[in-house]
């Protein structure tokens, strides 16, 4: 969805270095199927951020379709 076709690594290491205190809503990021890619305490933490917003997460996951992503509607190359 950010027109970066098969760029997750990408988007990962993206995330990985932000700064302290950025802006940027890392907690909204979920992989490909919907699910959460961290673990443990920073999974919960995702979960919790995504609860305050409104996102029902079940079991490390989000269901896409439900929060308006749809694969097939993902534009490609």
């Amino acid at each position: 969805m950010a027109g970066l076709p098969r760029a997750a690594r990408f988007a990962g290491q993206v995330l990985k270095n932000l700064p302290v205190g950025s802006d940027l809503p890392w907690h909204r990021v979920v992989n490909a199927s919907g699910r959460i890619s961290l673990d443990g305490a920073a999974a919960q933490r995702q979960a919790a951020k995504l609860a305050q917003e409104g996102v029902e997460v079940i079991a490390g996951r989000v269901a896409l379709k439900r929060y308006r992503w749809d694969p097939q509607q993902t534009p490609g190359p």
